[in-house]
């Protein structure tokens, strides 16, 4: 699938290259380039304990690196503190919903947008819109405690979204949903980097949701690279096929 953003836009990528992490000595990532441009949505798939979180942890500022390189356009993020990370245009969802559930939707929309530096009347506005574009303004004054589950995974987006980011990685946004609201997230997301100019790097086990949501896929596993193009490529890789896709995997 052709990515085609507005000729007007300046395009960024973010770039990870040769980057290592190791683990009381065992390598959970060994030497993992990629590049994620915006407009486009890439796919970060493999096994259970392949190192696709432990990439964007890396990548995001809460592990440091043991090797390699990471850097939003010109700028250099490598083991650079969260917000600092934030602040350079990256922002991430977790595995484990982390709202403030004492706090209304909105409000955790609200802090997300301050917590990037945007004046109160900025981060009004911003909140508004996104809440509005991820179909979920009709919860603004709702506590994100009292949420439905779903709507919890589609809060986090949200909040993501709000720190108006060049690139958005999200962990597993499709982890317990059923396959209607599996369904819902993917027609919220396939809009997104086009209408933002940004890119998503989305880690799932869903493969019928990244099948059909991702215009290129990246395959790890035991932190290696083994796979890397369209989906319809991926899934013909003969080590790809053995090592993930075919077994029945969701979760973890």
């Amino acid at each position: 699938m052709s990515i085609s953003p507005g000729s007007s836009q300046i395009q960024e990528r973010l770039v990870i290259k040769d980057v290592t992490k190791r683990f009381a000595g065992l390598a959970a990532l060994q030497n993992v380039s990629l590049e994620l441009q915006q407009g486009e949505i890439l796919g970060l798939i493999g096994p259970n304990g392949s190192g696709k979180t432990t990439l964007i942890n890396v990548v995001t500022g809460l592990l440091p690196s043991d090797g390699g390189r990471i850097s939003v356009g010109k700028t250099e993020i490598t083991n650079k503190p969260p917000h600092i990370v934030a602040h350079t245009g990256v922002s991430r969802t977790f595995q484990t919903i982390r709202l403030f559930r004492e706090l209304t939707v909105y409000e955790n929309v609200l802090v997300a947008a301050l917590s990037v530096g945007f004046s109160r009347r900025q981060a009004r506005d911003t909140a508004g819109q996104v809440l509005f574009e991820m179909g979920i303004s009709n919860w603004s004054e709702a506590l994100a405690g009292e949420l439905p589950y779903g709507l919890e995974r589609r809060v986090e987006v949200t909040r993501a979204l709000a720190m108006k980011p060049k690139f958005l990685l999200l962990d597993e946004p499709a982890a317990g949903l059923n396959e209607e609201e599996s369904d819902q997230l993917m027609e919220i997301l396939r809009p997104i980097p086009l209408a933002r100019n940004l890119g998503i790097l989305i880690v799932e086990h869903d493969m019928r949701l990244i099948m059909r949501l991702c215009n290129r896929l990246h395959v790890l596993n035991y932190g290696q690279t083994i796979g890397v193009g369209k989906p319809d490529e991926v899934r013909k890789i003969p080590e790809v096929i053995h090592a993930y896709l075919g077994k029945s995997q969701r979760g973890g």
